[in-house]
C-alpha cells in the first residue's frame, strides 16, 4: 500500500456553483458563453483517501450526485450497490454543506457522519436532516470533539484528523445565528502519519486566529477560503449589502487580507484556494488577480485536483 494520502477536490466554488443559476455578472456570463479562461466549479466539497477506494468525504454539496459522476474513484463498483464514500464530514451547517446528504438516502447502511455537536445540533432541529434520513438509510452520528483529540478510521490507515474549532456563525437558519458558539465552524488537520505531511483545510474562514495561524505553518499543504477577492466585492457589484467579513469569509487582497497570510508561510509551502465565489475575478485564468496569484506561488483550486501527501 502506498504511503501517500490523497485528497480530491470534488467541488471549489463557494454556495450556488460557478456560474451559479440566476446570477449574470461578467463571471457567470463569460462561461456559459464558453469565453476561454473560465472554467465551471461546482460547489465546494474535497474526499480523503489512502487507498483511493475508501473516501472521507468533507461536506455534502447539493450537486453532490454531479460530482460522483465526474469522480469514478469515488464509485469503485466492489458489489452492484456500492459507493466509495466511507463515512461523512461537515465542516459546518451551511445549506451548500449539509443538502447534499439528502442524495446519499438509497445507502444500504447507516450513513457514519462526524460533526460537531454544534452542527448535529443544527441538522437536527432547525434543518432536520438527520431525522429526515432516519426514514430512509439511517445516520451514525459521531460528535467531534474539539479538545485535542485526534479523529481515527480504520479506511484510513495510520493517519488521523485534528479539528479546529474557528470563528464563524451558524447558517441563517440556526437559533444560533447571532450567538455564535465555537464549534459552529470549523477546519481540520489532516495528518499522514506514514510520511509525517499534514494538510490544513479550511474552506471557510473569517480571521486567522493565533490557533489557525499555527496549524496553517505546521501544515505542507493549506486548502484555504478562496471566498471573495475584495471584501466589498458583492457589493460593489450590487448584488447584496454584505461584505465578505459579515459573510464569514476573510478576503483575499488588502491589509490583513488571505494573500498576505499566505505570503508569510515558508516557501515550501503549498498554497491552494478553495470555495470560491462566482463573482470572484481570480476564476479568470488570464486576469491579473490571478496573475497575482501565481507570483506569490498560490494555485486556484478546480474540480477534480488532487493532491497527494
Amino acid at each position: 500500500m502506498t504511503d501517500l494520502t490523497y485528497l480530491r477536490v470534488l467541488g471549489a466554488s463557494a454556495g450556488g456553483g460557478f456560474p451559479q443559476w440566476n446570477c449574470n455578472c461578467a463571471n457567470c456570463r463569460g462561461v456559459r458563453a464558453n469565453q476561454p479562461g473560465l472554467t465551471p466549479r461546482t460547489q465546494s466539497s474535497v474526499a480523503w483517501s489512502r487507498n483511493r477506494q475508501d473516501w472521507l468525504l468533507f461536506n455534502a454539496s447539493p450537486d453532490i450526485l454531479t460530482q460522483l459522476r465526474a469522480q469514478p474513484a469515488l464509485q469503485p463498483a466492489r458489489s452492484l450497490r456500492d459507493t466509495g464514500i466511507a463515512a461523512v464530514v461537515l465542516m459546518d451547517a451551511q445549506i451548500d454543506h449539509v443538502t447534499g446528504l439528502l442524495m446519499l438516502r438509497e445507502r444500504g447502511t447507516p450513513l457514519p457522519l462526524h460533526a460537531t455537536p454544534e452542527v448535529l445540533g443544527d441538522i437536527g432541529s432547525g434543518f432536520p436532516i438527520t431525522s429526515i434520513l432516519g426514514h430512509y438509510c439511517g445516520v451514525q452520528t459521531h460528535p467531534l470533539p474539539l479538545d485535542g483529540t485526534p479523529a481515527r478510521w480504520n479506511f484510513l490507515e495510520t493517519a488521523h484528523m485534528d479539528p479546529l474549532a474557528l470563528s464563524s456563525k451558524p447558517p441563517p437558519y440556526s437559533p444560533y445565528r447571532h450567538a455564535p458558539r465555537p464549534g459552529d465552524n470549523i477546519g481540520v488537520t489532516l495528518v499522514n502519519e506514514r510520511t509525517g505531511r499534514r494538510l490544513f483545510y479550511a474552506p471557510g474562514l473569517a480571521e486567522i486566529s493565533p490557533a489557525v495561524w499555527q496549524a496553517m505553518q505546521a501544515a505542507d499543504v493549506v486548502l484555504v477560503d478562496g471566498t471573495f477577492w475584495t471584501d466589498d466585492e458583492m457589493i460593489r457589484l450590487e448584488l447584496s449589502k454584505k461584505r465578505g467579513l459579515d459573510m464569514g469569509h476573510l478576503p483575499q487582497s488588502g491589509p490583513g487580507g488571505m494573500l498576505e497570510h499566505l505570503k508569510r508561510l515558508p516557501s515550501t509551502t503549498r498554497k491552494v484556494l478553495i470555495h470560491i465565489n462566482n463573482t470572484n475575478p481570480i476564476l479568470r485564468d488570464d486576469g491579473p488577480e490571478r496573475a497575482e496569484l501565481t507570483a506569490a506561488g498560490v494555485e486556484v483550486s478546480f474540480d477534480g485536483m488532487e493532491i497527494a501527501f
